[in-house]
């Protein structure tokens, strides 16, 4: 017997050595394979539509979800991701050779705020207005920089950019071809109740759909929306500023309100009413009404998570693993909720009776 507790313990400590050997090979492409996991979730449901269509052709479903997925989603978000970055670049490039002079912009935004707010900014302890423009003059040239540097590094990083990529592709793949296989091995080898284990990869399926479709869908067209509106209102780069309306999107209770709305209140400053009602009006009848239109039918009731939850775990994500972090950060509270649900009402159910 104490053979066996030695071999069963020796075991056990292997296990978990070869595991962390395995995920620290694995871990410089966690992105590729995080994001391989996400498409094969989203698309499964049509490749199985495919995989029927063409009488259980495994690998040419598989090759044509791959196909699917390219052409409706990763290209299209590498198109905008390198025009962000180009724009950005651009917009940087212009304020550091004085094409764009943010300190008059912020002079004349001063002269058009009324007596009693001039003298309010300059009762703050800033020594002035003066100091609060270097301050934000900075910090648009920060962020201008962080746009440049971006682009310099995607040049750099050419070689691993593909790599990662092909790695994606071709773990997808796989992840559609075998993808029923590898559920079932992952749901067997959790040490977990056949009730629990189901609720858990419903949960994360439905929480890896919801966030991505869902929340995506209605970002990008809240993004298009106010992008649209800033170009037709002449408010440049239009293209910049509706990415970033769409990056904000995915927060719940701000959102897009916190590029439109400054942008309404400084064509309002400046003069320019008729521009600032416009907006204001596009904001809240039209993009302010697509989040609470097409959220529920997208999202779903029974997936959504209480609104302050979603902002936090998601700044949260984002701050701790950078832009992965929009779906993990969900994600995990989404789990946590679940795990915590299982555990009360088990302790519900497990709780002394009222013997009367």
């Amino acid at each position: 017997m104490p053979s066996m507790i030695i071999q069963r313990i020796s075991f056990y400590v292997l296990l978990i050595l070869v595991t962390l050997a395995f995920i620290a090979v694995i871990l410089p492409f966690y992105s590729a394979i995080f994001w391989a996991i996400v498409f094969a979730i989203i698309f499964f449901p049509l490749h199985a539509r495919l995989e029927a269509g063409l009488h259980g052709r495994r690998n040419i479903a598989a090759a044509l979800s791959v196909l699917i997925c390219l052409c409706l989603v990763i290209i299209p978000g590498l198109i905008v991701l390198s025009s962000l970055i180009q724009e950005g670049n651009h917009l940087y490039q212009r304020i550091d050779n004085g094409e764009i002079d943010v300190r008059r912009l912020l002079q004349q935004l001063q002269a058009a705020l009324p007596l009693f707010l001039q003298e309010r900014l300059q009762a703050l302890e800033l020594n002035g207005f003066q100091e609060l423009r270097d301050r934000i003059s900075s910090s648009l040239v920060q962020g201008g920089g962080f746009f440049a540097g971006r682009a310099l590094s995607f040049g750099q990083n050419t070689l691993q950019f593909f790599v990662t990529f092909g790695v994606m592709l071709y773990l997808l793949f796989f992840l559609f071809r075998d993808g029923r296989f590898l559920a079932r091995i992952v749901r067997n080898a959790l040490p977990l109740s056949d009730a629990h284990t189901l609720q858990f990869t419903s949960k994360f399926t439905s929480v890896v759909r919801a966030t991505v479709r869902g929340n995506i869908i209605i970002a990008i067209l809240q993004g298009s929306i106010g992008g649209v509106a800033f170009w037709a209102l002449g408010v440049g780069p239009a293209l910049l500023w509706g990415v970033l309306m769409s990056f904000l999107s995915l927060l719940p209770a701000v959102g897009a309100a916190l590029i439109w709305v400054p942008t309404a209140i400084y064509l309002a400053l400046t003069g320019f009413w008729i521009k600032a009602l416009i907006l204001v009006a596009i904001g809240v009848l039209v993009i302010g009404l697509v989040d609470n239109l097409l959220r529920p039918p997208l999202v779903g009731k029974e997936t959504r998570l209480p609104d302050y939850v979603v902002l936090i775990s998601t700044i949260g994500g984002i701050s701790l693993i950078g832009i992965n972090g929009f779906v993990i950060g969900p994600l995990i509270a989404a789990l946590f909720m679940a795990a915590w649900g299982i555990f009360v009402e088990e302790q519900g159910s497990a709780g002394p009776t009222d013997p009367g």
